[in-house]
């Protein structure tokens, strides 16, 4: 099972290639919506990427409600 940091990693690669945002510029204690410059109906499509590169299925209120990639990422462990 990977750790959280490595699932943290993963998670801020694919937010970067999919919003378009350098990787360097993203850290894991990021607020998701500030760092990606997104709104709320984008979340779902962050949401729609991790389920699927994780093969998991997140509710939609546990990418709205979390307070960065790390805590996102915390989330998506649990479910692993």
């Amino acid at each position: 099972m990977p750790t959280l940091e490595e699932i943290t990693e993963e998670v801020l690669q694919l937010a970067a290639k999919e919003f378009h945002v350098p990787r360097e510029q993203l850290s894991p204690d990021d607020d998701i919506f500030e760092a990606l410059q997104i709104e709320s109906i984008e979340g779902l499509d962050l949401l729609s990427y991790i389920d699927t590169h994780f093969g998991i299925e997140l509710p939609d209120y546990e990418v709205q409600s979390a307070t960065s990639f790390r805590s996102l990422s915390a989330r998506i462990k649990s479910r692993l």
